[in-house]
């Protein structure tokens, strides 16, 4: 009952947030019509508070539109509202167009003057089409989309509507006195008067910034001025008995008991604590999604990890086997992994390269391409790999640089879920054993990450650092640890170097493994490889067949695997052109 109060005054609220602030010249304008104003406003704000309930079931609820991508919302209703516009701004817009009577007449002058002839579907449509818009402005509506409506439909339902119905009556109460005072000024009476034709820039304008998505940038200074959402948080009752049904409350009081101990914070106590996890930005693919669209926003009220990582990075291979067990083993349970594939070479951009990589390493989670770096940029990311843990309320509660940190990062896994399970009212089945794959030791690796491409090849002995253009090289009798050399030609770019025929690397290094990330001629680049003056024998690593790594697409290539670590010189001759070498890393 708490709740369902907590809901009305929340839908009162929401008009007064800033998502909605900007949008309240279309309701009060929207409804125009002189002596008939407080019918045209109950129409419109009837018909956006059925908008609101039908937009929840449809698209919040149901399996069918949930893949239904926001932008196509947007789109949607940025378009009535941009004909709407157009209808105030030119008033006889329709009487210049041939055969514009009969059409008006066929569909009941719907959206055009029908519209400024105070038609009832006319009002109907304008509401309908914010629907979408105020259904994302309040903390109250999620908490009960995403805690209550899965436990009890009844409830869930109720609430929903004592949500709709505080905000229409609040609206309709705006949009009436607002009228009222535009009579008294005589402002709206001249339908081709300046202010109606005003009104009409004011439609389309917000029909831009809804379709383009650049809403959320124009209300940002609101916030600093409204923000009646944090009144809604300290209304709200804490996450832990949001649902009112009995198994809900058990559950949550049990939560305490087990292994993962769930935090039960209210929204503004998580608020305090962490940051918003920023949404994926613009990404130029999706793997993974059979092509669909994702975003946090719509996995809202799920566990997500976010990921960045890159498919050349030998660091970031060694923690897949880690995030796919965790993706088979808790995606039941409300756990979703995106990968966010950040490239750090110029092969990396190319979509079918990512792809390749997926099905070599048995990835089957999604994965997002972030060429332009603007998801990376939106989270102020400076590393491969990082992982964020998103919990449902979209907060980040745990990140990671690098690999290690397994333990830790399942454990916080499993507490996010559990704290999800107690919320929805479901039985705590996070299982407490992490996942038993065993991590690399890299206690023995004591060389660094060597680039051969001129914008970062410092550590290139033998050579110009830093120098575009081709050279040709000799290798010294005499060479130091952890310094590159090369013989023969060598043509560097900025990111990596091409050899010829016969070029050489020599390499003195203190590991156990070592990767080679290169790219090759189509039919495949043969390379000799040598240690220590030898044939590579049984210290061969995977892509290494009879003493000859052979490269072809552009990746990392397992080169050395010895049986512990030491110290070695590795040696490589191209034996045929079309070497593109980029980096030596070191496991």
């Amino acid at each position: 009952m708490a709740l369902l109060f907590v809901a009305f005054l929340a839908g009162m609220l929401t008009v007064l947030t800033p998502c909605v602030l900007p949008l309240l010249p279309v309701i009060v304008g929207g409804s125009l019509a002189g002596g008939k104003s407080a019918k045209r406003a109950f129409t419109v704000t009837v018909s956006l508070g059925i908008s609101v309930f039908a937009f929840t079931f449809l698209l919040k609820v149901s399996t069918v539109f949930i893949a239904v991508p926001a932008a196509a919302w947007n789109w949607l209703s940025g378009s009535i509202l941009m004909l709407v516009g157009i209808f105030f701004l030119f008033p006889h817009f329709w009487d210049l167009v041939p055969g514009a009577a009969k059409a008006n007449r066929d569909s009941n002058k719907l959206l055009s003057r029908g519209y400024l002839k105070q038609s009832f579907w006319g009002d109907v449509v304008v509401g309908a089409a914010l629907g979408p818009v105020f259904s994302t402005c309040s903390p109250t509506y999620f908490v009960v989309l995403a805690s209550v409506l899965p436990v009890s439909f009844a409830a869930g339902v109720a609430d929903i509507l004592a949500y709709i119905l505080g905000l229409c009556i609040f609206l309709f109460v705006i949009a009436v006195a607002g009228q009222r005072l535009m009579d008294m000024l005589s402002i709206a009476a001249d339908p081709n008067g300046w202010f109606r034709k005003g009104l009409g820039i004011i439609f389309m304008a917000l029909a831009v910034l809804i379709v383009t998505g650049t809403l959320a940038r124009v209300e940002a200074p609101l916030y600093d001025l409204f923000d009646a959402t944090k009144l809604e948080e300290h209304l709200l009752p804490s996450p832990a008995s949001a649902s009112s049904s009995p198994e809900a409350m058990a559950s949550s009081t049990d939560a305490g008991t087990t292994a993962h101990a769930p935090a039960m914070r209210t929204l503004a106590e998580k608020s305090a604590q962490y940051q918003q996890a920023p949404e994926l930005v613009s990404p130029d693919g999706y793997l993974n999604t059979d092509g669909k669209p994702v975003t946090l926003k719509s996995l809202r009220g799920k566990v997500v990890l976010v990921d960045f990582w890159t498919y050349s990075c030998i660091n970031c291979e060694r923690t897949l086997p880690y995030l796919e067990a965790w993706y088979r083993k808790y995606k039941d349970q409300g756990f979703v992994i995106i990968g966010v594939h950040t490239p750090e070479f110029a092969f990396e951009h190319v979509e079918a390269n990512v792809s390749a990589a997926l099905k070599r390493f048995g990835i089957t989670y999604p994965v997002v391409l972030d060429n332009e770096y603007k998801t990376w940029n939106a989270y102020q990311n400076s590393y491969w790999p990082h992982e964020y843990l998103v919990d449902m309320d979209g907060f980040v509660v745990h990140d990671h640089v690098g690999e290690g940190g397994y333990a830790e990062t399942e454990a916080a896994i499993q507490a996010a879920l559990a704290e999800r399970a107690a919320r929805m009212g479901a039985p705590d089945t996070v299982a407490t054993s992490t996942v038993g794959v065993a991590p690399a030791n890299l206690s023995g690796v004591g060389s660094p990450e060597t680039y051969f491409g001129a914008e970062r090849n410092e550590y290139l002995a033998n050579g110009t650092q830093g120098k575009l253009g081709v050279e040709t090289l000799t290798i010294p009798d005499s060479t130091g640890a952890n310094e590159l050399y090369l013989g023969g030609t060598w043509d560097f770019a900025s990111e990596s170097a091409g050899a010829s025929a016969g070029a050489t690397v020599s390499y003195t290094y203190k590991a156990k493994d070592v990767y080679f990330v290169a790219s090759g001629a189509l039919s495949g680049t043969r390379i000799e490889v040598l240690q220590d003056g030898a044939p590579i024998g049984s210290a061969a690593g995977a892509d290494v067949k009879d003493g000859v790594l052979t490269v072809g697409e552009s990746r990392l290539y397992h080169v050395v695997a010895n049986p512990g670590a030491g110290e070695h010189t590795l040696f490589l001759k191209a034996l045929s052109p079309g070497l593109q070498a980029y980096t030596l890393t070191f496991g």
